[in-house]
């Protein structure tokens, strides 16, 4: 017998919605392109977490060539759902971008001890005065208060200009917040 989108022509074997809903797939069953019969956890989940009616109706507003991208996502949002219910996508999304934060602020410091090095190669020294008077510099403590740093006899003084950190100096300048030496 011939195949038409997972189900069989004559004996038409259900999608995994219609066989989840206990009722017959009809030929022209909305469902059926994207929720084959042999992946009934996709729809599982969808259902738990939209209802068939509201998924139903989803899929019936949108336009055949974006029902495939829809279908992809209310999955992705109902297995997040279903390990988080509060959150869902949202939570992981959160916790993705608290890792980009962290890893933006190490590879800052990274490249402020590169400049650091580099600085410290040259034969003259940086003068003192190539901070403006207008900018008030912030040392690292203050913007990684939490960091494991065991030099804790360092602190922050609203005069002090330059911070020791893993053994070297930095400022940042708070007026356009670019990392200098």
């Amino acid at each position: 017998m011939k195949e038409i989108s997972g189900r069989k022509q004559g004996g038409i074997s259900p999608c995994a919605a219609c066989k989840l809903l206990r009722r017959r797939c009809a030929q022209d069953c909305v469902f059926a392109p994207y929720f084959p019969a042999d992946e009934p956890h996709k729809f599982a989940s969808v259902h738990k977490v939209f209802g068939a009616s509201n998924v139903n109706k989803m899929l019936q507003e949108l336009p055949e060539h974006q029902r495939s991208d829809a279908v992809s996502s209310m999955v992705y949002e109902a297995n997040a759902r279903v390990r988080d219910p509060v959150y869902g996508c949202v939570g992981a999304i959160s916790s993705l971008q608290q890792q980009i934060d962290v890893l933006q602020t190490q590879l800052a410091i990274a490249q402020a001890e590169v400049v650091h090095m580099k600085m410290n190669q040259l034969p003259s020294a940086s003068s003192p005065a190539a901070t403006s008077e207008n900018t008030s510099p912030i040392s690292v403590k203050q913007i990684m208060p939490n960091n494991n740093n065991n030099n804790s006899h360092h602190h922050y003084h609203p005069h002090q200009t330059t911070k020791s950190f893993f053994t070297m100096d930095m400022v940042v300048d708070q007026a356009n917040s670019l990392w200098s030496c």
